[in-house]
C-alpha cells in the first residue's frame, strides 16, 4: 500500500462533500435576511397606523367634547378636534382635517381624518374617526327642556365609530 493511499481518499472524498456547502449560508441569508425586514417593516408600520387612528379618535373626542356644551359656536368643534391634533398628535397624524358634518341640533358628530406617517416606501395610508355625542341641554325636574342652571343635565352618552369610508371634507371622502 502506498503511503496515505486509503486516508488520503478519505480526506478527498471529505474535501468535496464540504465544497458542495460552499455559499449555502450566504445563500440562506439572501433569502432569510429579506423576509425579516419585510416583518420588521410591517410591524412598524402596524404601530404608526395604530397610534394614527388613536391620535384621530382622541381629537375626535376633544372636538365633540368642545362641540356639546351649551353655547358652543357652530365651528367649535372641529377647531378643538384641529388644535389638539395639532398639537398633541402633531408626530402622528399627518396634515389632520375635521368636520362637523352629520350634526343635528340633538347630536353632535366630529370626524377626524388624516394620514398615517410611513416607514414603507411607496404607501398611503389614511384614517378617519368619528365620534357622536348628545349635545348638552338643561332641563327641569319635570322634563321640560330650557330650566335653570341646576337642573338636570342630559346624560352623557358619546360613542365613537372608525369610519370605514372617509366622510365628506376628509381626503377620498364621498362628497
Amino acid at each position: 500500500m502506498e503511503p496515505g493511499g486509503r486516508s488520503g481518499r478519505r480526506r478527498r472524498r471529505l474535501v468535496s462533500l464540504a465544497r458542495r456547502d460552499d455559499g449555502a449560508l450566504t445563500l440562506s441569508y439572501l433569502i432569510i435576511v429579506p423576509v425579516f425586514m419585510l416583518v420588521v417593516m410591517v410591524i412598524i408600520q402596524t404601530a404608526l397606523w395604530y397610534l394614527a387612528t388613536q391620535a384621530a379618535l382622541a381629537a375626535a373626542r376633544q372636538g365633540a367634547d368642545a362641540a356639546r356644551l351649551p353655547g358652543a359656536t357652530a365651528g367649535a368643534g372641529p377647531q378643538a378636534a384641529l388644535s389638539f391634533a395639532r398639537n398633541s398628535a402633531s408626530g402622528y397624524l399627518l396634515g389632520p382635517q375635521a368636520t362637523a358634518a352629520g350634526s343635528t341640533p340633538t347630536t353632535v358628530q366630529i370626524t377626524v381624518c388624516g394620514h398615517v406617517p410611513t416607514f414603507v416606501p411607496g404607501l398611503n395610508v389614511s384614517v378617519s374617526q368619528a365620534v357622536q355625542a348628545p349635545v348638552e341641554r338643561f332641563a327641569t325636574p319635570g322634563g321640560a327642556a330650557g330650566g335653570s342652571p341646576g337642573a338636570a343635565v342630559a346624560p352623557e352618552g358619546a360613542t365613537s365609530s372608525g369610519a370605514s369610508v372617509a366622510p365628506a371634507g376628509c381626503p377620498g371622502g364621498s362628497g
